[in-house]
């Protein structure tokens, strides 16, 4: 697992890794979606603006982001997301549990009102 972001070469140099992430969204009564994505701010935005509304995240108000992992391969990425998947409830829960056991909303501070205009994605790097 990673957070992903810039890594030093070590002569001032930065290199750009593509990060891919495993995420898990909730509502309040604790109903759960897991996803896989390479963009999560994007990701997490369309589901808050339920831009699908047929959805299952749409349809049951998926919007709180309670729990993900970053990764540099897509391989080990939706190997995770179907480990998840194939958990039962329980162990996800206990899982979410262990690093956010209030359930917040992790996506807090990420995207900025820009005086009235429509919020878009600014996660910190």
């Amino acid at each position: 697992m990673l957070t992903g972001g810039l890594f030093g070469t070590g002569d001032g140099i930065g290199i750009r890794v593509k990060t891919y992430t495993v995420y898990i969204l909730a509502n309040e009564a604790r109903t759960t979606y897991i996803g896989v994505t390479s963009d999560i701010e994007r990701r997490v935005w369309e589901h808050s603006t339920r831009s699908d509304a047929r959805s299952f995240a749409a349809r049951y108000g998926l919007t709180k982001l309670v729990y993900f992992e970053d990764f540099t391969s897509i391989h080990d990425a939706i190997d995770r997301e179907k480990q998840l998947k194939n958990w039962r409830r329980s162990k996800n829960t206990a899982l979410i549990d262990t690093s956010n056991p209030d359930w917040d909303d992790l996506t807090s501070g990420w995207y900025a009102d820009t005086h009235g205009e429509s919020l878009s994605p600014t996660r910190p790097r």
